[in-house]
């Protein structure tokens, strides 16, 4: 599902994001990458969804090479990987459910659909009976949950969650940890990129650790070591 071989990423003549790796993460797996602020975790989200382009290596996405993808291609590849944030990025003037389908929209998919598609992954997140409220009238929690809704309307194959719960308490980061668990038992891919050590050894699943930009550890059912 994605395979990078060889992978770096180097801004200046000494300043690497990150140095070459190999990382393969098979379809419907969850996995947590971890690793204190300055290791690469960025990077390598940024590299995933063609944000930025790798110094060396190969990267793969459900045998797509998107090594030198051009812009042309990257709205198909960004509908085959959703994305969160830690700053949920919602139109501050668009309803719940507006925020929803203004990503279906864009992507130029018929009315018809998009009042199909939105109502039911408004219902996956818990949110079905707040469509007509606005961002600032929910929760952190909630308006993470709207970013989550978004990223899935155009049922992408892989979810990478960036600090997806950087800004929430424990009780909403349990709850969204237990939505993007339910989404992998769906059969999505999930990348959960993450520096909060008891989600992750809550999970007990792969978590792959980065320091200095390498990976120094890929455990199967690994804890946050560092």
């Amino acid at each position: 599902m994605i395979n990078l071989k060889g992978v770096s990423k180097q801004y200046t003549h000494d300043s690497y994001g990150l140095k070459p790796i190999d990382l393969m993460i098979d379809a419907g797996e969850f996995v947590s990458v971890v690793g204190q602020s300055g290791t690469g975790k960025t990077t390598l989200v940024k590299l995933l969804i063609a944000e930025e382009r790798p110094s060396t290596g190969k990267i793969e996405i459900g045998g797509w090479d998107i090594t030198d993808i051009s812009s042309h291609d990257i709205p198909q590849l960004r509908r085959q990987i959703g994305v969160i944030f830690q700053d949920f990025k919602l139109l501050a003037k668009k309803t719940v459910e507006e925020n929803v389908a203004f990503a279906l929209e864009v992507a130029g998919e018929k009315m018809a659909r998009i009042k199909q598609v939105v109502p039911r992954v408004l219902e996956i997140v818990g949110l079905g009976q707040k469509v007509d409220r606005y961002p600032h009238q929910l929760s952190g929690g909630e308006q993470q949950r709207v970013a989550i809704a978004r990223s899935l309307v155009h049922r992408p194959k892989i979810l990478v969650a960036d600090e997806p719960t950087g800004n929430l308490d424990s009780i909403n980061t349990q709850e969204i940890i237990e939505i993007l668990k339910k989404i992998n038992e769906f059969g999505t891919t999930v990348v959960l990129v993450t520096h909060n050590r008891e989600i992750v050894n809550q999970l007990r699943k792969r978590v792959v650790t980065l320091h200095d930009g390498l990976i120094i550890a890929d455990e199967k059912n690994g804890k946050y070591r560092l």
